[in-house]
């Protein structure tokens, strides 16, 4: 394992060895195209990060939204069953009942469905992080 890490590491002497003999035009031409690279990746990543916290932001107000938008429609169904109760009897109100847990069975699915959407979009953006850290590295190599 020393012999393969003296090998490495005389392989990045060489390597800089070939830079510092180059021309100076060349090397500052190197040093202007990483240069940027860099700023073209630290762009994109600024890019990144900002639609990553728009999207975040999106979907927890649009949770919000929905859980009042379920709150409401729990509660008119509530309203409607007692009003068909007052007007109909009891055998209409097992119909009234399934109807109601049926949409509350629809929300449910719904909000699963945007608690997913949530957890991919964050492991889309600890993604793009880690993708981010390993070009640096890259480049710092």
């Amino acid at each position: 394992e020393v012999q393969k890490l003296n090998q490495q590491l005389e392989e990045k002497n060489g390597e800089i060895q070939q830079m510092i003999n180059q021309p100076p035009y060349e090397k500052e031409r190197e040093i202007l195209r990483l240069q940027k690279s860099l700023a073209e990746r630290e762009k994109a990543q600024a890019t990144s990060d900002v639609l990553c916290r728009s999207l975040t932001d999106e979907t927890h107000q649009l949770q919000r939204k929905l859980a009042s938008t379920a709150e409401m429609c729990q509660h008119l169904a509530k309203c409607l069953e007692e009003k068909q109760r007052k007007e109909k009897g009891n055998s209409d109100d097992q119909i009234l009942t399934e109807r109601s847990n049926q949409v509350y069975l629809l929300l449910l699915c719904f909000f699963k469905l945007l608690d997913n959407e949530t957890s991919l979009q964050a492991l889309i953006c600890n993604l793009q992080d880690e993708n981010r850290m390993l070009k640096q590295k890259v480049a710092h190599v």
